[in-house]
C-alpha cells in the first residue's frame, strides 16, 4: 500500500529537489576524494623529502669526512649528522604525523560522524565531584 509509488516516502514526488539533493552529494563525494588524494599527496611528498635529506646528510657531511681519511673529522661529522638527522628528520616526521592525525580527526571524523546535536560538554573537576558528595546526604551513618 502507500501512496509513495515504491520509492518508499509515502509524499509528492519531486524529481528536481532529488536531482539537486544527489547532485550536491555527488559534489560533495568528489571533494573529499581529491581532498583525501592531495593529503596522500602531501605525505608521499614529505617521505620523498625526507628520504633526500637523509642522503644529502649522509653523502654530504658523513661521507665527505670518511674521504678526509681524518679520524677527528669522523667524529665531528658523525655528531652533526646524528645532530641534523635528528633534528630535521625527527622534527619533519613528528610534524607530519602530527598533522595527518589532525586531518584524520577533524576533516574524515567530523565530517563523516559527528553532528553536534548532542549536549554541552562539561569537563571533568574534581571540585564538582567534591561539590556533590558534601550536597548529598551520608549514607555510611
Amino acid at each position: 500500500g502507500g501512496g509513495g509509488h515504491g520509492h518508499g516516502h509515502g509524499g509528492h514526488f519531486d524529481f528536481g529537489e532529488i536531482m539537486i539533493h544527489q547532485m550536491i552529494h555527488a559534489i560533495e563525494f568528489i571533494l573529499g576524494a581529491v581532498s583525501n588524494t592531495a593529503s596522500y599527496l602531501r605525505l608521499w611528498a614529505l617521505s620523498l623529502a625526507h628520504s633526500q635529506l637523509s642522503a644529502v646528510f649522509f653523502d654530504r657531511i658523513l661521507m665527505m669526512s670518511v674521504t678526509m681519511n681524518n679520524v677527528v673529522a669522523m667524529f665531528i661529522a658523525f655528531f652533526v649528522f646524528a645532530c641534523a638527522t635528528l633534528g630535521v628528520l625527527m622534527g619533519m616526521e613528528s610534524l607530519s604525523a602530527f598533522l595527518h592525525a589532525l586531518r584524520l580527526h577533524w576533516v574524515e571524523y567530523m565530517n563523516k560522524f559527528y553532528k553536534g546535536d548532542g549536549y554541552k560538554f562539561t569537563p571533568f573537576s574534581f571540585n564538582e565531584l567534591e561539590n556533590e558528595n558534601a550536597d548529598a546526604p551520608n549514607k555510611n551513618k
